[in-house]
């Protein structure tokens, strides 16, 4: 209720307030409503330096000679409110002239300290965005409780803490949220996002302890695509490491691209929101940092939408069988990429490997590493797996001869394309051995730089006289040795690890109707273990969603070994999994773990007592014994359009799901 005394304050207030200049707007209102139809138009005009930044810190402290800052610089003013941007900041004490780095987080995560702490103490200043507007974590664990992102009139929080559309999922549709009132890609939060960070560059490079001639980005998943946008948009980006994003659209024919997801974006986003014109403009060394099985950056994408980036500008480091993760041995590679273009350390990167596919009756893959850098070896692998999200890539035998890396590459269905890429191992420097590490990441004794990918289409190897000489295989794995055809993760928990592998999605390795799957694994004592199975992931073989399901086996050692045996009716579905799996063909992968699920789980099944602690997880002799072989079955050339959308979109759910539960 008002009171007279109210009066005047109201008056001062609107005052004031008449008094106050309005900002005026960071991006100019569409002329006629007419809305950029490129690049050129989208960003014309736009200065990232123009606007004064406003920057605050919120909260400093120090750790291990490293001064940390929370800090929040003003992106811009959007339909006539500020939007202001939250980073965590962290530069040696006392340095000068560093090279400067941005690290962009992925979706639903938060600007990560553990990153610019181990920047700093590998000599760089570093800023890490809070784009997405979530709670961001200190290094005690505790949550900050200060001034966070606040995007003002917009929403290009992730997810979505106000508005009930995700406009990263290509929605350029107007709504109360968006900066313009008809479809634009300037609704599009990869545009506001990447504006934000080239405000952070600019943030950056006006601190006093950066060389401002020394700027590098690099991000995971969502960032990993902002990363590539960025680095195309900004020439201040001289070094960028995209990592699980930024493969782009892929509107190729499968005549060219047997893999791949295509795109179903308009002619208006491909040329303006998807990630495919930034790419044609790509002028920083860049190194592309993904997994061959990654649902969020697909790998038959990226060679196509990347094939004109020049080798002098690009490298691949592309760790074989994971998901949105990489091998620790590949992870050394973005830090020695940022050491080279960004430090001036020479004899670290070498040139991309060429790779050609040699046809005839049989196929040789044939891989030819940079002379001027010794490797230690070369790893080929290849595929006839259309389905590149569950694909499974065989490791080949190499010979060296002459400077070059032979494998010879046996087809099951010369009907079906032949793919190819491979890894040059090298030995890490002593110098980088022991480096400090963002959480999650270890040193590794070698690191490997990939070749690009490469296939032959059916049509071409009918064309020089392909043949099956390749035949089914019911020894899965005689013995795990390096685990080169397994992912592991949380290796080295005694009680959550997991091994797993897609062997069993190769029409080679596929079970065999009525068959067991019999192994032995080495154990220090009685104990259980749930063997995990999964059926159709990402709709590798119908629309349906995928299927897991588990048999959990009580593990009886005799001279540090345990014999394990599964039937078809051990297994139990698990999760939302309802009824029964048919048969082995439709299996995606395997796994062994000592984490048993909870709803199988009984009172005898104690909690794991840690029975590989300290002791090395071998397996041997994985095979099917007995059934039969029916006729196999292949990757989802049948289905629909819509029938791909749909399991695709139900297996992405499932995979940040458990996402969520991996940070956790």
């Amino acid at each position: 209720m008002l009171t007279p005394m109210s009066y005047p304050l109201l008056c001062l207030t609107a005052l004031l307030a008449a008094l106050t200049p309005l900002r005026a707007e960071t991006l100019p209102p569409l002329q006629d409503g007419k809305v950029p139809q490129n690049l050129d138009e989208l960003w014309a005009g736009y200065d990232p330096r123009k606007e004064p930044l406003e920057a605050e810190v919120t909260k400093s402290w120090e750790v291990d000679g490293v001064a940390c800052r929370i800090v929040r610089y003003r992106v811009g003013t959007f339909k006539g409110q500020p939007a202001t941007i939250a980073a965590f900041y962290a530069a040696p004490k006392g340095a000068k002239l560093l090279p400067g780095l941005m690290h962009i987080h992925g979706g639903g995560q938060s600007a990560n300290l553990g990153n610019v702490l181990s920047d700093a103490k590998r000599g760089y200043a570093s800023l890490s965005l809070n784009w997405g507007g979530n709670k961001m974590t200190l290094n005690n664990g505790k949550v900050y409780d200060g001034p966070n992102t606040d995007w003002g009139a917009l929403d290009a929080t992730h997810p979505p803490q106000r508005n009930k559309v995700n406009h990263f999922a290509g929605g350029i549709a107007p709504d109360a949220f968006t900066l313009d009132a008809v479809e634009s890609p300037r609704n599009g939060n990869w545009f506001l996002v990447t504006l934000a960070a080239r405000r952070g560059l600019t943030f950056l490079e006006s601190q006093p302890e950066v060389d401002p001639a020394r700027l590098g980005v690099y991000g995971h998943s969502m960032g990993g695509r902002l990363t590539t946008q960025l680095t195309g948009i900004d020439p201040r980006v001289k070094a960028a490491v995209p990592s699980c994003g930024g493969s782009g659209d892929l509107t190729a024919t499968p005549d060219e691209v047997p893999g791949g997801q295509r795109s179903k974006a308009t002619p208006l986003e491909l040329a303006t929101v998807s990630e495919n014109p930034y790419i044609r403009r790509l002028a920083a060394p860049t190194l592309w940092f993904s997994p061959t099985n990654d649902f969020h950056a697909h790998m038959d994408n990226m060679t196509w939408n990347w094939r004109s980036v020049p080798d002098a500008l690009l490298r691949l480091s592309v760790s074989p069988h994971f998901n949105h993760r990489h091998d620790h041995a590949s992870s050394l590679t973005q830090h020695l990429w940022f050491e080279t273009y960004l430090k001036g350390k020479t004899g670290l990167i070498p040139t991309t490997p060429k790779i050609a596919i040699e046809l005839g009756r049989t196929q040789k893959i044939v891989v030819t590493p940079d002379p001027a850098l010794r490797c230690q070896t070369v790893r080929i692998y290849f595929s006839q797996d259309v389905h590149e999200l569950t694909r499974f890539w065989r490791s080949a035998e190499a010979r060296q001869e002459n400077g070059r890396w032979i494998a010879e590459a046996p087809l099951m269905d010369p009907t079906q394309p032949l793919f190819a890429y491979a890894n040059v191992v090298y030995a890490t420097p002593e110098a980088y051995r022991k480096i400090a590490n963002p959480p999650g990441t270890a040193n590794s004794d070698t690191y490997f730089f990939s070749s690009r990918e490469t296939w032959a289409t059916p049509a071409l190897l009918k064309a020089t006289g392909a043949e099956a000489t390749d035949k089914p295989e019911r020894m899965i794995c005689a013995d795990s040795a390096a685990w080169g055809d397994w992912y592991q993760l949380n290796a080295g928990n005694p009680d959550l690890w997991s091994v797993f592998t897609r062997k069993v999605k190769d029409p080679k390795w596929r079970g065999p109707t009525g068959a067991k799957l019999r192994f032995e694994i080495a154990a220090r004592e009685d104990s259980w273990l749930a063997v995990r199975f999964t059926s159709n992931e990402w709709g590798a073989f119908t629309a349906d969603q995928k299927a897991d399901y588990a048999a959990v086996q009580k593990l009886q050692v005799k001279d540090g070994w345990a014999s394990v045996e599964v039937d078809l009716a051990d297994l139990h579905p698990i999760g939302a999994t309802k009824g029964k799996l048919a048969d082995w063909s439709t299996l995606t992968d395997i796994g062994l773990t000592p984490n048993i699920p909870a709803e199988l789980k009984t009172p005898e099944m104690t909690p794991a007592k840690g029975w590989t602690r300290g002791f090395e997880l071998k397996v041997r002799n994985l095979r099917w014994e007995g059934g039969t072989y029916a006729e196999r079955k292949q990757s989802p050339a049948t289905l629909t359009e819509a029938e791909r959308t749909k399991a695709f979109n139900d297996s992405i759910k499932a995979s940040l799901e458990q996402e969520k539960k991996d940070r956790k």
